[in-house]
């Protein structure tokens, strides 16, 4: 699996289909951005990949310019993807995942975070927030079987808030409900080491049974997939294990900080 590739230019590519679009039905940028309304300008930095356009544009795009579906459609494809940076390639390990351990010490791992908690942590930025929440969909999947997720959270996370308190009631009880035989949730409890506030770290085991991890930096995340790197974090993440709480009593002090502090 290559790791750490360029992604597509899908901007590009969509932007091209709404200036084909447009050229089919004789308008130029500004006229057509009258109708939607926004600026030519905008329209211009859309067909030339210069910006992310918000879904609701690609739909009213689709109304003007009669395309039956087919601009939606593509900025489905094309543009919701496109708000990951270029250097997150994780959700394509995420896809081909059969096992995924994952640590964090301050926030709820992406895989498991509610709508709402995502929308808080991104700035109620839409599309990224879509995005996000279009990665869980291999939780849900049927063929091949959704990965096993076993994630340790530090306590911190759970009394750290994000947003308001109803987003924080909401993750807490969304972390209560998503337990199964798939999807353990550990609580690391107390104070952490100095050496669990290094940072948060994935592992993952294709189904092929690949070995690579993702490492969170305050730059940016890396994926690596050298063999000493993945021995050392696994090492890191068995410690941090061996100190958290057994399912069933993390999802008791889930329940307890639930009642203690968000509701």
């Amino acid at each position: 699996m290559a790791i750490g590739k360029k992604r597509p230019k899908t901007l590009e590519l969509f932007g091209s289909e709404v200036k084909r679009y447009r050229s089919i039905s004789g308008l130029s940028q500004d006229q057509l951005g009258e109708k939607v309304p926004v600026c030519g300008s905008h329209i211009g930095k859309i067909e030339r990949g210069e910006t992310r356009c918000d879904r609701a544009i690609a739909v009213k795009l689709d109304e003007i310019l009669d395309t039956r579906g087919a601009l939606p459609s593509l900025w489905d494809e094309l543009v919701l993807d496109a708000a990951f940076p270029v250097w997150f390639d994780w959700p394509e390990v995420e896809s081909e995942a059969d096992f995924l351990g994952t640590y964090q010490c301050l926030v709820v791992d992406g895989l498991l975070q509610t709508e709402d908690y995502a929308s808080a942590l991104l700035g109620g930025d839409k599309a990224a927030t879509a995005a996000r929440m279009k990665r869980q969909a291999v939780l849900s999947r049927d063929d091949p079987p959704p990965p096993r997720i076993s994630a340790l959270l530090a306590e911190g996370v759970l009394r750290n808030q994000v947003g308001d308190r109803d987003i924080m009631r909401g993750q807490l009880e969304h972390l209560m409900a998503i337990t199964s035989p798939r999807i353990s949730v550990q609580v690391v409890p107390g104070p952490l080491r100095l050496d669990d506030t290094a940072g948060a770290f994935v592992l993952a085991t294709l189904r092929d049974r690949t070995e690579l991890a993702y490492v969170e930096t305050a730059l940016r995340g890396i994926t690596v997939s050298e063999a000493e790197d993945i021995r050392l974090l696994s090492e890191v993440y068995d410690d941090i294990r061996s100190r958290a709480l057994p399912v069933g009593m993390s999802k008791e002090l889930i329940g307890r900080i639930l009642e203690e502090q968000w509701t």
